[in-house]
């Protein structure tokens, strides 16, 4: 019987290296998936009594934390275009940045009884700067590494492929992660026996326990096959003109940064949920889609999330990116606003509304748009590989540090804006917290949430692909560069 993990003949890159290196995507993942998905509504369920405006406050904060983080991604990216070690070039930077973003992500979920307005925001504003520090540290070196894997295009899209779909289930798992939590807390004194705050501040130590163990595999378990001639040292003006100059990234920023609104589901999720769905009777047993039930309307969307990022790469491997990521941004609008009209369209006593028929509309939605979306996190994250191939090929020169970093703040941006735009258009909607308890959603109410939940992602996607049409890394481009660089 053959043994699967046997490395095969001028094979760099084994499949058991590759599903290490998945395993450390998924470990960052995770803390990212868990923060961006309740840290603001941690905030309003343990403030708004003593703050009504918590909720709008601490949006505010978080997009502001992540602009000003933004500025720190062009100095760990030329960090890491410095160094130079015997253990590699971007690999140290994977030790060095788990403890913080293990460490941060706990101390966001910890309650503290403020009596000071003053206070509570210095203390959500200085940790919130700080964790996105934190991920922009973790997220850069992770994310560079898949250019160092394997010269080989074969194994190194493997890895992308591979890592893409343990993104998916770790931004998926803290819904689930907290259900399991509660049930576990409940079933020991009860339903009630325990406050919001240890449910979320236990999820977030079995996330940081799970989190960092999981993404220091690749610092214990991957290694660096492609090297540099010489480490480079980048200021931080080179940066800027790294995006300025060359056009190839700048695609890759752009593409994220006017797709921002495919993300805008976590940033919405809880509100969208209480908007459309609320309280279902599941199996028997009554649960809620803005507490413990937050991954039942999204977990079909992850099935098919994690089938979509399965099938992109081939589908890519055939068309290339241009066509792949145009295809499936077209093809976004057109499903999410055939949503929104349908769901507009119905009547206020519509089934659609509430309850047990409005989470089936929502999980066969998430169904549809979450396959759609998975080219955007396939796509941006090969093409910044091959942009840093590309161009060594013309200048000789490797910057995983510079073109990763861009990679990340345009992430960071495209969260930042998500976070605002969902916020925003979620309060525009008039939805409440009072209005969920009452159980009294106004259709507008509804037809608004729909928007933001679907229908921002579909135009945001069909604006995000016009920057696609001017890439030129094509397969016959590629053939060409991995010929000579191998010969190099």
């Amino acid at each position: 019987m053959k043994n699967p993990d046997k490395q095969k003949p001028n094979e760099i890159l084994s499949m058991k290296g590759t599903l290490f290196y998945a395993m450390g995507i998924f470990g960052v993942q995770l803390f990212i998936g868990y923060v961006n998905s309740f840290q603001t509504e941690f905030y309003n369920k343990m403030y708004s009594v003593f703050d009504p405006n918590i909720f709008y406050a601490s949006a505010v904060i978080i997009f502001l934390a992540k602009l000003i983080s933004c500025i720190g991604d062009p100095i760990i990216g030329s960090l890491i275009d410095r160094g130079d070690s015997k253990n590699g070039k971007i690999r140290p930077w994977i030790l060095r940045s788990a403890f913080p973003i293990a460490l941060l992500t706990t101390v966001l979920f910890i309650f503290i009884p403020f009596t000071s307005k003053a206070l509570l925001y210095a203390y959500i504003t200085l940790t919130t700067v700080l964790w996105n520090a934190a991920m922009s540290f973790a997220d850069i070196p992770s994310q560079g590494m898949l250019s160092r894997l394997s010269p080989s295009l074969e194994e190194r899209d493997r890895a992308a492929t591979l890592s893409n779909i343990a993104k998916s289930i770790a931004l998926a798992t803290p819904g689930v992660f907290v259900t399991i939590v509660m049930l576990l807390l409940n079933a020991v004194k009860g339903a009630g026996s325990y406050p919001d705050s240890l449910y979320y501040f236990v999820t977030a130590l079995g996330v940081m326990v799970l989190g960092t163990a999981c993404y220091l595999m690749i610092y214990f378990k991957n290694r660096e096959a492609v090297k540099d001639s010489a480490p480079q040292s980048v200021s931080m003006g080179d940066m800027f003109r790294e995006l300025k100059t060359n056009r190839m990234i700048l695609i890759v920023f752009l593409i994220y940064v006017l797709g921002f609104a495919r993300t805008m589901t976590l940033a919405v999720v809880v509100q969208a949920n209480g908007a459309l769905v609320g309280k279902v009777n599941f199996l028997g047993t009554l649960m809620d889609t803005t507490a413990d039930a937050t991954w039942l309307p999204g977990i079909l969307g992850a099935v098919s999330g994690l089938i979509g990022i399965s099938i992109v790469p081939l589908i890519n491997k055939k068309l290339g990116e241009k066509k792949t990521y145009i295809g499936f941004s077209a093809a976004t609008f057109v499903c999410t606003t055939a949503i929104c009209v349908f769901y507009s369209l119905q009547p206020a006593d519509s089934p659609l509304r509430a309850d047990t028929p409005a989470l089936v509309l929502v999980m066969l939605a998430q169904f549809v748009t979450a396959f759609l979306f998975s080219a955007n996190l396939y796509i941006p994250l090969i093409m910044t590989a091959d942009i840093v191939n590309y161009q060594q090929w013309k200048t000789g020169q490797r910057k995983e540090g510079v073109n990763f970093a861009i990679l990340s703040m345009s992430i960071k941006l495209a969260n930042a804006l998500c976070v605002a735009a969902g916020l925003l258009v979620i309060g525009y909607s008039g939805y409440s917290q009072v209005m969920y308890e009452t159980g009294v959603i106004p259709p507008r109410t509804q037809n608004i949430a729909m928007f933001a939940l679907f229908g921002f992602a579909g135009v945001s996607a069909l604006v995000s692909a016009v920057p696609m049409l001017f890439y030129k890394i094509d397969a016959k481009t590629k053939r060409e560069m991995q010929a000579a660089l191998s010969n190099a």
